[in-house]
């Protein structure tokens, strides 16, 4: 008789976790907001040039100097058509100031014009690949391209303030953890965006991601 008990209380748990996973299954509308390091900007673009002393005073050069790097901040929607394949829209925003600086061959400030920024704001449709699924742990890749938009105190060739390039965005490997409807993620990859190759908006940018939402 015990035994028999034993059997109906296995049978009955392993029903009630395959209907908790199907329920996490069926909740198949998902939005986050996240953040996103410019570490390869902090360590490779913009760096202060290296000012000239040794000429005569009369000498001028104009220095971008005092960078400040204005991280990602994203929001995400994702629709999942099943328990591997998901797609949805990324929004994305960062920056850069810095202040431009003047002067003389010595080495001398002459003047500094403060508030000299860009910006890159991404749209693009995205997708993602979940390969391991599980209630409280999901590993995932993914993969986005639209266009990104770029504007600030700079100047293209043209002369305007605002320029369009395209912009792809890579999840090399991506891990969630869950908890009922919540979740937190962690991801590693790069946006990339670009006019032409000659004109760089971002590179290997948002290497390391991080994110909390909801499913619904």
């Amino acid at each position: 008789m015990q035994f028999y008990i034993l059997i109906l209380l296995c049978g009955l748990t392993t029903t009630a976790l395959a209907e908790d996973k199907m329920a996490y299954l069926d909740r198949r509308n998902e939005i986050r907001i996240g953040w996103g390091d410019q570490l390869f900007e902090t360590l490779m673009w913009h760096k202060q040039n290296y000012v000239v002393n040794t000429m005569p005073a009369s000498y001028e050069q104009v220095y971008r100097e005092n960078f400040k790097y204005y991280q990602h901040l994203w929001i995400e929607y994702q629709w999942r058509f099943n328990h591997w394949f998901s797609l949805g829209g990324l929004f994305d925003g960062s920056g850069v100031s810095w202040d431009n600086v003047t002067r003389n061959g010595k080495g001398q400030e002459l003047a500094r014009q403060s508030g000299e920024h860009f910006y890159n704001l991404v749209i693009m449709p995205t997708v993602r690949f979940t390969y391991y699924h599980h209630e409280y742990v999901n590993l995932f890749s993914g993969l986005g391209f639209g266009m990104d938009i770029n504007g600030g105190t700079e100047t293209n060739a043209k002369g305007w303030h605002t320029d369009v390039g395209a912009a792809v965005n890579i999840t090399v490997f991506g891990v969630s953890a869950n908890y009922d409807r919540w979740f937190a993620t962690v991801e590693f990859g790069g946006l990339y965006a670009l006019k032409n190759s000659n004109y760089i908006f971002m590179a290997s940018s948002r290497i390391i991601n991080v994110s909390i939402g909801a499913r619904f």
